[in-house]
């Protein structure tokens, strides 16, 4: 082979991935004789809707789904709404239950806030978001995880 067969013709290479971008496609291969190029990205998707990390409270996490008639009876009460109390999540983002790794947590079950109050963190685009709680309870139940993405509108904690 010559010194002129394996250079990389970056032009190209170039075209490839403008045709990658115009088609949206994630991957294209050229092979021509002795020549081959392969070029690829990964595509990001969004997931619609809110993500569902936790497991219901006394199931491990690694059951096999539910049959689909008792699918049918908890739909309903997904169905019903978000909870009397419950604190939307106002950003999509991760929630931290402490101010830092190893920290006691802002709140426990049980315990009462005041209106204002930190109850939770959550990190949305290298910013920490101070979380306050919208009116003064009891915390009756914390939806969510340390470190758990969180959608926008997902129930982070229940105020009674």
């Amino acid at each position: 082979m010559s010194n002129k067969d394996n250079q990389v013709d970056r032009t190209l290479i170039r075209e490839l991935a403008d045709i990658l971008n115009d088609t949206d496609l994630t991957e294209i291969e050229l092979e021509q004789g002795s020549l081959r190029i392969r070029v690829s990205r990964q595509k990001e998707y969004v997931q619609a809707g809110g993500y569902h990390y936790a497991a219901p409270a006394g199931v491990p996490f690694a059951q096999a789904p539910a049959a689909p008639a008792a699918a049918a009876e908890a739909a309903p009460a997904a169905a019903a709404g978000p909870e009397v109390g419950s604190v939307p999540s106002p950003m999509v983002g991760t929630v931290y239950l402490a101010p830092a790794p190893g920290a006691r947590a802002f709140i426990e079950v049980g315990q009462q806030v005041k209106e204002g109050e930190t109850i939770l963190i959550i990190e949305a685009m290298k910013t920490m978001n101070q979380i306050p709680a919208p009116r003064s309870g009891t915390i009756k139940r914390i939806c969510v995880d340390n470190a758990q993405p969180v959608e926008y509108g997902e129930a982070l904690v229940v105020i009674g």
